[in-house]
């Protein structure tokens, strides 16, 4: 038996096993501990976690230790590349991201009252939705309350998910990601997202009335990164008509730089429609960017708003929330 399986067998015969609720908030367990448990869960390594922290990574290994030594439990194992909590561990961290998360909305809450502002708004969004209805719906709520502070990340699904679920956004709009529960989320769909392929302005296949898929896979392609949807659509049509996929690729989940390749060479890159027109339509060198006539489409799966289960949004993110669903709404039966 190694030391870390003696610690989980110990782990289990000493569990705390006082009658009630009180056993923890009596066993000397602090802030920085619970803190400390959601950031190895969230980074799987103690180095990060403890920058994460701003802390040195030997006080981090001791926090550790001082936990396991007080809950009388292994709660992380280590692995190739790096530690993962145990069953323990886990249950554990599963509480502590809730603390946390109360106590940061109670000194976001605090501060808003302090400063007479109308509150702040994390979201995050992928790209389509965020153009046509993020901007309008954000235009609303900040001229009707215009001390309201709106913070946004525009990015892949599969980033926005997992912020959410660390609680850096309050909502997203976006999708669920295929390896991540959807029991965590609620979901709320509003919209289906289409895509295109963008080229510069002067690309040789624009002299053709209508590309089809067996002209692009010699072109050089910006793709966004392996596994996220986009990619993963394209890919997939590439498989089912039986045409080989492209071999010069850059990966980026940049928009800007999506756009500054595309202009400077021959690449051809997938975006969304929106996203097209609105690069189309700038007077800077993203107005060189073109939308490719293709004979095939590029459909996404549809995206939604979404929140966690667990946490009820603030009210200044619930107005902004409502306000983008309005617009889906309004949009819908334009």
């Amino acid at each position: 038996m190694t030391a870390q399986e003696a610690k989980i067998v110990q782990g289990n015969k000493d569990l705390p096993t006082e009658s009630g609720a009180d056993a923890l908030l009596r066993s000397g367990l602090k802030l920085t501990h619970l803190r400390m448990l959601v950031a190895i869960e969230d980074y799987g390594q103690i180095s990060a976690a403890a920058e994460a922290m701003h802390i040195s990574q030997p006080a981090a290994s001791r926090m550790l230790s001082e936990m396991e030594t007080i809950v009388k439990a292994a709660l992380y194992e280590r692995v190739a590349r790096g530690v993962v909590l145990t069953p323990f561990g886990e249950a554990l961290a599963r509480r502590a991201r809730k603390i946390v998360l109360e106590l940061r909305e109670a000194s976001r809450e605090m501060a808003e009252m302090k400063t007479g502002k109308g509150g702040s708004v994390f979201i995050g969004s992928v790209t389509a939705p965020a153009i046509s209805l993020a901007v309008p719906a954000i235009r609303k709520v900040t001229a009707a309350y215009p001390g309201i502070e709106i913070n946004v990340q525009v990015e892949t699904s599969n980033v926005l998910a997992r912020e959410l679920l660390a609680a850096r956004h309050d909502f997203i709009i976006g999708r669920i990601p295929d390896d991540l529960n959807p029991r965590q989320f609620i979901i709320e769909e509003i919209g289906v997202e289409k895509a295109c392929l963008i080229v510069r302005n002067g690309h040789p296949l624009l002299e053709r009335p209508s590309v089809s898929l067996a002209d692009l896979p010699d072109y050089e392609w910006v793709f966004q990164p392996p596994g996220t949807l986009l990619r993963r659509t394209l890919e997939d049509i590439f498989i089912a008509e039986r045409v080989p996929l492209p071999d010069n690729i850059v990966n980026t989940s940049s928009l800007v730089l999506t756009a500054a390749l595309v202009c400077n060479s021959d690449a051809i890159a997938p975006v969304a429609i929106d996203m097209a027109k609105f690069f189309a339509g700038q007077s800077s060198q993203a107005g060189e960017i073109r939308i490719l006539n293709t004979d095939f489409d590029i459909g996404l799966k549809p995206y939604a708003l979404v929140t966690t289960r667990e946490r009820a949004l603030p009210p200044s993110a619930r107005l902004l929330y409502d306000t983008i669903l309005e617009e889906s709404r309004a949009s819908s039966t334009a």
